[in-house]
């Protein structure tokens, strides 16, 4: 009997029973959007984040000591110490070192250039533009091009094996450079293939490859800094702790997170005599970003689930009403509240289970569009997505259900039979 009155409740309310259906997976399908983005939504922006800006900036560590007796500074007069490049490459030996999108190493230094029939002054900076590299048998290729993504160049990036250039725009526009001429410098001739913009120091000066630039110099596997693209998490307050007052036990729980500092101190230690910063606005820029973008998914995940459960409480409500006078005849032959609470709750769980199924199959095909469309990967959806989605959708069934299944308690199956309710 239970199962009959169901089935007829189905058969003859099917626009209803339609219109709840369409409620609950509109709301799921958005649900199962955000939650699939919320779980890998982070990864993606802080990957997008990454190809524009560095995080860490590796430094000489005597840079960083200041050497003072009686009043007098007796830090060298020189530029200060160097870091060896061809160590570099240890920082794909960490822990994190999958972490490690790329990195740029930079030398500079202030040189006499001839172009045509002038001379001139200005910083002649090497770098790594798209340097492939092999460490413990992958390659990978990283450089300017993989973590200064705001680098704009007219023309065409230089190589990394030869003796090709960029000019700074504000230099290039005062000298009338352009690419296709042609730079002396220590002895050796730079073709300019393009335009740099970067609206940095990099505007005022010519950048060229570092073994280049290194030869120049004379100063062979050396280089003055390095900035470091790694895919962190925003810091928290564990994250701030001092590492050198932890327990061994909260030590490698810390650096087993993906922080900027816990990363900063594994490459401190696979590199002598380093100083390994965060660059700290980035880093802030990025925690704003995601802490905004989750808190505006959390909103948009819970106004979909109250519109949902007002539409199965107004489709429920106008259910109860329309059936009072089955409820009453039910009441009349002995049924008990419970009964009656569980039929409705029976209609409303089908409801909510179906509704749930097709939202998640929505919802998954909305948050691929949205991946596609924001940062041109697909966004996967866990499988582990589909009991929660389940579970919001009976919540959202049962709750939108509460107000008119109590009505249907309180029918007096004598004054609905009647007519008069």
């Amino acid at each position: 009997m239970f199962a009959r009155l169901l089935f007829e409740s189905f058969r003859r309310q099917q626009r209803r029973k339609v219109f709840a259906v369409l409620a609950i997976t509109l709301g799921m399908s958005i649900s199962t959007a955000m939650i699939s983005l919320a779980t890998d939504v982070g990864d993606k922006i802080n990957q997008e984040l990454r190809t524009n800006s560095a995080n860490l900036l590796i430094t000489p560590l005597e840079d960083s000591l200041d050497v003072n007796i009686g009043g007098i500074d007796l830090k060298p007069a020189s530029e200060g110490a160097y870091i060896h490049e061809s160590d570099l490459i240890k920082i794909k030996g960490i822990f994190w070192g999958h972490n490690i999108l790329g990195y740029a190493p930079f030398l500079s230094a202030s040189q006499s250039f001839k172009f045509q029939d002038r001379t001139f002054t200005a910083d002649l900076i090497g770098t790594y533009f798209s340097q492939p590299l092999q460490h413990e048998g992958e390659n990978f290729v990283t450089g300017v091009r993989k973590v200064s993504g705001f680098w704009k160049v007219e023309g065409e990036w230089p190589s990394d094996n030869n003796a090709d250039a960029l000019a700074g725009r504000s230099l290039a526009q005062k000298l009338e450079i352009h690419p296709g001429d042609t730079l002396q410098v220590g002895g050796r001739s730079l073709r300019i293939t393009g335009i740099l913009s970067t609206g940095e120091a990099e505007d005022e000066a010519i950048v060229a490859p570092l073994h280049l630039v290194q030869q120049v110099l004379n100063r062979p596997d050396a280089v003055r800094r390095v900035i470091v693209s790694a895919l962190t998490k925003p810091e928290d307050a564990f994250a701030r702790q001092n590492p050198a007052a932890m327990s061994p036990a909260t030590y490698e729980r810390w650096s087993c997170s993906p922080y900027a500092v816990s990363i900063a101190d594994q490459i401190g230690k696979v590199l002598p005599n380093v100083r390994v910063e965060q660059i700290r606005q980035v880093e802030q820029n990025q925690g704003t970003v995601l802490s905004r973008i989750s808190g505006l998914m959390l909103l948009l995940t819970i106004a979909s689930l109250l519109a949902s459960a007002l539409a199965v409480s107004a489709v429920m409500a106008a259910t109860i009403l329309e059936r009072r006078q089955e409820v009453g005849l039910m009441k009349s032959l002995g049924a008990g509240n419970m009964t009656v609470v569980s039929l409705f709750l029976t209609e409303a769980g089908i409801l909510a289970l179906t509704g749930g199924v097709l939202g998640f199959a929505a919802g998954a095909v909305l948050a691929h569009r949205v991946g596609q469309s924001v940062f041109g990967s697909s966004i996967t959806v866990d499988p582990v997505v589909l009991p929660i989605v389940l579970f919001a959708a009976l919540l959202v069934a049962f709750v939108g259900s509460t107000g008119a299944v109590r009505k249907a308690m309180r029918f007096d199956p004598a004054v609905v039979l009647r007519g008069d309710a």
